[in-house]
């Protein structure tokens, strides 16, 4: 894959198709003529919470800017784009998250290959008389995640974010008169007390443990510790904060229903999501997404959602929730770059808000949160409730010979350790050796 990003596209589509995109700037509404963009997106578990989403939302473009719009909605979405890639035929917008099984959006992030978009920050939603910028909310356009190389710079529009946490059957809680736990040692008391074949814990695939770590971190020792941890800084993982993250993993790995990890894939990830319904497994790491993904799945009686922040590290400590924070971005070799700006920011409209929150994919656009009920209005409650927001990922860095992504390195042992064919010792050792480079060439 590097090896074709890195190729130089041998035509440019012709420049003056786009002559009446405004160039970049804030002439967001200037008729467009005859341009076509393609737009690639992930079908994830929104879309089939409100099947053609993104169709209408690119409907509703064209019919606000005159730009026609092939949309590639589908949820292997790597696997369908990625031939035509490899043919220097590139997407004009896509929509996909960092942390897939593929790695594909970090590939683009580590060769360089995504558009600066800062100045679509300054243009005029398409429709409306307000700039971008004044339609997200303050944040999130400041974190390592749309800012991967800290130069101040806004790559990846921030998309549709969800408070990521221990999702369970509430049911099942009331039933058995449990309460949920908010430290450590009462999870590990409960994970004791489970009759046989009831596990504590499983998880969709190793992906998902990106946003369980990011918390975990957060709530075992606090933005500091948090902040040294994502930049890879030299004895981070010597510290006892660090050990106590290594300990607790490792320790939930030993209480994790042992068929999780032959399942946790891009294709059987439903299957371990279907622990948590049957009531084969008490918690696991997910998003808001996982109601509507699961919505015409099979279920225990009485079965309900809970959502919980990861419990303290100690008493009278705050629980965390990470902030997943799902991501559009153009690729640097975009035939229609400006059309395909237009198109970002058109994103943030109150019309394509309105239909993505349909689908209950919410972004972070002010007042989305106000009129929201049932789950959706539990789910987001979590930092009213008491839970710290943890927000970024690690640093970016250089592509090096035979240095792993950070989900290799950090996430994907996890299976490993729950089917017994690593130890913590070797994944605590291989985390420093793989630090060590990936902090030699982080990406400033």
């Amino acid at each position: 894959m590097k090896k074709f990003l890195s190729m130089i596209l041998a035509s440019v589509m012709v420049l003056s198709l786009l002559a009446g995109c405004g160039g970049g700037g804030n002439n967001a509404n200037t008729p467009a003529g005859d341009v076509t963009i393609q737009v690639a997106a992930l079908a994830s578990g929104y879309e089939e919470a409100y099947p053609g989403m993104w169709r209408e939302v690119c409907d509703a473009f064209t019919a606000q800017t005159g730009i026609k719009v092939d949309l590639i909605c589908d949820k292997n979405l790597e696997d369908v784009i990625g031939p035509s890639m490899q043919g220097n035929d590139f997407p004009d917008v896509i929509h996909l998250a960092t942390g897939r099984e593929k790695g594909l959006t970090e590939q683009f992030i580590k060769d360089r290959n995504i558009a600066d978009i800062t100045d679509v920050l300054s243009m005029t939603v398409p429709g409306e008389s307000v700039k971008v910028s004044d339609k997200i909310v303050g944040g999130f356009t400041d974190t390592s995640v749309t800012n991967p190389y800290n130069d101040g710079r806004t790559y990846l529009a921030p998309m549709f974010y969800s408070p990521c946490g221990l999702f369970y059957n509430a049911g099942l809680f009331e039933q058995n008169d449990w309460t949920v736990p908010t430290t450590w040692d009462e999870m590990w008391a409960l994970a004791d007390s489970l009759p046989e074949g009831q596990y504590l814990f499983t998880y969709p695939t190793t992906g998902y443990f990106d946003a369980f770590l990011y918390a975990l971190m957060y709530s075992v020792g606090g933005p500091d510790f948090y902040n040294k941890a994502l930049r890879y800084e030299e004895g981070v993982w010597d510290t006892p904060e660090a050990q106590q993250c290594f300990e607790i993993i490792a320790k939930l790995a030993s209480c994790t229903n042992p068929v999780t990890p032959a399942q946790a894939n891009d294709q059987d990830f439903t299957q371990n999501q279907q622990l948590v319904l049957d009531n084969k497994a008490l918690f696991m790491p997910n998003g808001t997404w996982i109601v509507g993904e699961m919505s015409e799945a099979p279920r225990a009686d009485g079965f309900s959602w809970g959502m919980t922040a990861l419990p303290a590290a100690k008493s009278g400590g705050s629980g965390a929730s990470y902030c997943w924070l799902e991501q559009a971005w153009i690729p640097a070799k975009a035939p229609h770059l400006d059309a395909a700006k237009q198109f970002v920011a058109f994103l943030y409209s109150d019309a394509a808000c309105a239909i993505f929150a349909k689908g209950g994919a919410i972004q972070p656009v002010p007042g989305l949160t106000d009129n929201l009920d049932g789950d959706n209005k539990m789910f987001y409650s979590i930092y009213d409730n008491g839970a710290d927001a943890a927000m970024g990922n690690f640093a970016a860095y250089e592509a090096v010979a035979g240095l792993g992504t950070v989900r290799e390195v950090f996430l994907d042992p996890v299976n490993g350790l729950v089917n017994g064919s690593i130890t913590k010792d070797q994944w605590i050792a291989d985390v420093k050796t793989a630090s060590d480079q990936m902090r030699e060439n982080i990406m400033e």
